[in-house]
């Protein structure tokens, strides 16, 4: 099998390295990294090979993923195109570089696939958009991208001029959900129950929750008004989230994360 290659190990670098690895073996990947002391730490946890350089990385291998943060993407790209032919996949993680951007860093008519994962990829949950020009690139190229991408949760290729949604919807959304955990979990603190206890109690609900979402088939409305009991204690509960602007809160809070993908 082609070789993938990923420049740079943080967080979601090492979580997606982790996930391959349940259909991918150690040899099918090389990583680099400018920390030599996370290299050792990843090279001893999953015995997958670090390189030297970021040259050595693409040299090795067909599919490239810039696992790296975007201010980070010009500098690399320096040294990628160095390196890069017409042969290799490049994979791009930043959620404010459009396919045209990174082939203008390149400077040579790559071949990109741009994705969006997110963090629960750490847990195997992730959920990731991906984008490509199909015309540029095999079935079986697609296919290896999609298997990668599915070993750490599910994936869904779309339209790149819907991919600022895609952060919108999953890439930043964690960070929403966690929000309304804690303030779920406080506010059951302060009727008593243990803070322990209050977050296991609202996690599981919303993962419950995502879960029938998902499997059930069902839109959230109509799961929505099955908990709802007329006169009941939910309905009461949602009519003071829609008088504290609770709907349009996420609207708002979406409104600015697409602006910031958008105004890069």
């Amino acid at each position: 099998m082609d070789k993938i290659g990923f420049i740079g190990m943080g967080n979601m670098g090492s979580a997606m390295l982790k996930g391959a690895l349940k259909i991918f073996s150690a040899s099918d990947m090389v990583f680099y990294d400018i920390n030599s002391e996370k290299c050792d730490e990843i090279t001893r946890e999953t015995h997958v090979i670090s390189v030297g350089s970021i040259n050595e990385c693409v040299k090795e291998c067909k599919y490239i993923i810039l696992a790296i943060k975007p201010q980070a993407y010009k500098e690399a790209t320096q040294q990628v195109k160095e390196v890069l032919t017409s042969n290799h996949v490049v994979i791009s993680l930043a959620p404010t570089v459009s396919i045209s951007d990174l082939t203008g860093m390149l400077d040579i008519n790559a071949r990109i696939v741009r994705a969006m994962p997110n963090t629960p990829a750490l847990i195997g949950e992730g959920m990731t958009g991906l984008c490509a020009r199909d015309n540029t690139f095999t079935e079986e190229e697609l296919q290896t991208v999609e298997r990668f991408f599915s070993s750490f949760g599910k994936c869904k290729f779309v339209s790149e001029s819907v991919m600022s949604a895609v952060v919108c919807a999953s890439g930043s959304s964690p960070a929403y959900v966690y929000m309304f955990i804690e303030a779920l979990a406080d506010s059951c603190v302060k009727y008593g129950m243990s803070r322990v206890d209050a977050y296991e109690f609202a996690a599981q609900a919303v993962y419950g929750s995502a879960k029938m979402v998902l499997e059930s088939g069902e839109v959230p409305a109509a799961l929505k008004d099955k908990v709802c009991s007329p006169g009941g204690t939910t309905i009461r509960a949602v009519e003071a989230l829609e008088a504290n602007g609770f709907r349009n809160a996420i609207f708002k809070a979406t409104e600015a994360c697409f602006d910031q993908c958008e105004n890069k």
